[in-house]
């Protein structure tokens, strides 16, 4: 029997204490449970320099775009044809180097301002024949000998010898040049005799002697001006300069074997820059001067930038503007046509870019210095008009805050408590409810 009482009470315990792990009270249990899940999503109020921004769309572009035409004349009843096609999109073009060729004539790339307006041969005089100049000096082919700003003997020369180091024959001044250095040279001779002649017939005439002399040296400058003639000159249809070196081919239009269209290539020189377009609320926005985040999407690479100009659609450049624009379009005036917007990068970017989308971001505003910020969600009105922000204190409890709102961006907006110090940064404010829970305005 005792042992009977003793297995009993063992059992009895163990039994109780089997349920001891399992039974709780309710306070116990509410203890262990820890708080409740937030039926409301929060935000923290931060103390930072509010910015308001405008994000458009732009691409990366160089600063000149030029297009190059084939006008080069093919022989006569024939199509031009494009008979060389040696750059492809994305190509580097450098000084001296054939674009294209078209019905066996080159036409290349040098360096210089001013475009080539017309042809360039002897007696041609100005700053593009300077140019020109200088541009066959930097090839290694001097004219030093000429006059300044001339098109003379030793241009053409150097002229002709350029071509040559690219395996092309240079266009002669006229077509007929050939025989004119022929009659040329034989009226040369013909003076060169009868004045040797004169000399021997009776060296007592000076007068005769005088006037053959001066027959030889008309015939001599005749044969030099046919020279000139049958020489090298520049057509405008054969050369394009360009103010930057390397270029970049934007794009080809025609293979070898095409008909020559009008316009076979388009290449862009000088430096990267950024071009967007701007609806007529967003040009309100954009002035000269204003800060720019630059995202290649592509690439995810993030750069500095500047707004330079805004061009509008009548072709006028205005460099200042207001601020009242919204990104939307609301409010837009126009007929719907876009401006052009240039930025220009903080930074150098890379030609691997030309031709690829952007994301800009403008900075149309920013607060002075740092104010109290809560997220637009968070700013609601009260049943008595006010604009009121709700705090979510870490017991659980939520007390309304009025605020004035102030400057808005990226989706936040700056508040003013009243009182002062019924807003601190760090404090959560209620900006909607939780998925599935009950409406946390209750």
């Amino acid at each position: 029997m005792l042992i009977a009482v003793v297995v009993g009470a063992l059992v009895t315990g163990g039994a109780g204490f089997g349920l001891s792990t399992v039974v709780r009270s309710p306070a116990q249990a509410a203890a262990e449970a820890g708080a409740p899940e937030r039926d409301v999503l929060t935000a923290d109020v931060e103390h930072r320099v509010l910015r308001s921004s405008l994000v458009v769309r732009g691409e990366v572009a160089a600063e000149r775009t030029f297009t190059v035409s084939a006008a080069v004349n093919a022989a006569e009843g024939a199509e031009p044809l494009v008979t060389k096609a040696p750059l492809r999109t994305g190509d580097q073009v450098r000084a001296g180097s054939v674009l294209v060729e078209v019905s066996g004539r080159p036409v290349f790339a040098l360096p210089g301002d001013l475009p080539a307006y017309r042809d360039l041969k002897p007696t041609s005089r100005g700053k593009d024949v300077t140019q020109l100049r200088e541009a066959l000096a930097g090839r290694g082919f001097p004219s030093v000998a000429d006059p300044a700003a001339e098109f003379g003997a030793a241009t053409q020369a150097a002229l002709e010898a350029f071509y040559r180091s690219l395996g092309y024959d240079p266009r002669p001044v006229a077509e007929d040049g050939a025989d004119r250095v022929e009659a040329a040279r034989t009226a040369v001779t013909d003076a060169e005799r009868a004045l040797q002649d004169v000399q021997a017939a009776d060296p007592r005439e000076p007068k005769a002697v005088v006037r053959a002399e001066e027959d030889l040296g008309r015939a001599r400058d005749a044969l030099a001006e046919a020279r000139l003639q049958a020489g090298a000159m520049l057509p405008a249809s054969e050369v394009v300069f360009l103010d930057r070196f390397p270029a970049r081919v934007e794009s080809v239009a025609a293979q070898v074997g095409d008909r020559a269209p009008g316009d076979v290539m388009t290449i862009s020189s000088g430096s990267l820059g950024i071009r967007g377009a701007l609806t007529p609320s967003q040009r309100n926005a954009v002035a000269a001067g204003q800060k720019v985040r630059i995202l290649a999407e592509a690439t995810g690479d993030e750069f500095a930038g500047t707004t330079e100009s805004v061009t509008d659609p009548d072709g006028s450049q205005q460099r200042a503007q207001g601020d009242g624009g919204t990104e939307d379009g609301a409010g837009d005036t126009g007929d719907g046509a876009m401006a052009v917007l240039n930025v220009t990068p903080d930074t150098k970017l890379d030609a691997a870019l030309v031709g690829q989308e952007v994301r800009l971001t403008i900075e149309i505003r920013a607060s002075r210095g740092k104010v109290l910020v809560v997220p637009f969600s968070a700013v609601s009105s009260a049943a008595d008009g006010s604009t009121v922000v709700t705090v979510l204190a870490p017991n659980g409890e939520r007390r309304q805050v009025r605020v004035r709102p102030g400057l808005e961006g990226d989706g936040s907006v700056q508040v003013t408590p009243s009182p002062k110090d019924a807003l601190a940064p760090g404090d959560q404010v209620i900006v909607g409810k939780a998925p599935g829970s009950e409406d946390a305005t209750r």
